[in-house]
């Protein structure tokens, strides 16, 4: 079992020493990952409900507080720390340009050695959606699509892709990833499970060959345990 600290950029944590104070402690106390939280916007008196709350609204009630640029954050801590993940938890996606936001976690994963863990999420807040111009209807739609542009960022040589919501022809993105990113998806459900859901936990790269052959045991061995079960 892995433990990760959650809201990793927030309260105390949104100002640089203590970021990196608490990104150095973590590390040394074994804990493998730092997972952070978005919002670009946080539109006064929102009315949309905060999913993981009865009250409705964001943690504390209220509307204006920090919250640092995740990928920002963490490319901040990851020049504090070695070893731990750095990451998404998470990315809303759907609100983004996705060619930009390709390059970012690219860029994060390639400085950090391999480090980036990219969780991600169609979003809750409709006004935060509205206040960026961008369509809050059809945002799981859009969250496929963008990371399938994602993929073929990261794993082609000069990419095209030609999607519902993106679309680009013989592109070089470099950096790519050092890593098989990984891609999470987040607890909000977006009406029955839809296409993105398929994605959750699935990797945009392929692993590395050598940890391919580090876990092939364990794989082996949770095989043959499903196998002997009634």
């Amino acid at each position: 079992m892995k433990f990760g600290i959650m809201f990793a950029n927030t309260g105390p944590f949104v100002d640089g020493p203590p970021a990196a104070a608490l990104a150095q402690a973590a590390e040394s106390a074994g804990f493998d990952s730092l997972w952070t939280v978005e919002h670009v916007v946080v539109p006064r008196g929102y009315a949309s409900p905060y999913p993981y709350d009865e009250s409705g609204r964001m943690p504390g009630g209220r509307e204006d507080f920090d919250i640092p640029d995740p990928l920002i954050w963490l490319s901040y801590v990851a020049a504090a720390t070695q070893s731990i993940k750095l990451a998404t938890g998470i990315l809303i996606v759907p609100q983004r340009n996705p060619l930009v936001t390709a390059k970012a976690v690219a860029t994060l994963d390639k400085l950090s050695g391999g480090r980036a863990i990219l969780g991600v999420g169609v979003g809750w807040l409709e006004e935060e959606f509205n206040a960026l111009g961008v369509p809050f209807a059809g945002r799981g739609r859009r969250l496929d699509d963008y990371l399938r542009a994602f993929r073929a960022l990261w794993t082609e040589d000069c990419p095209s892709h030609d999607g519902e919501f993106v679309s680009f022809s013989d592109c070089f993105s470099r950096p790519q990833p050092t890593q098989g990113v990984r891609a999470n998806r987040g607890r909000r459900p977006l009406g029955p499970r839809r296409a993105a859901g398929r994605r959750a936990g699935r990797r945009l790269l392929p692993r590395p060959r050598r940890h391919r052959q580090a876990e092939a045991p364990a794989r082996r061995h949770a095989r043959e345990r499903r196998s002997r079960r009634p």
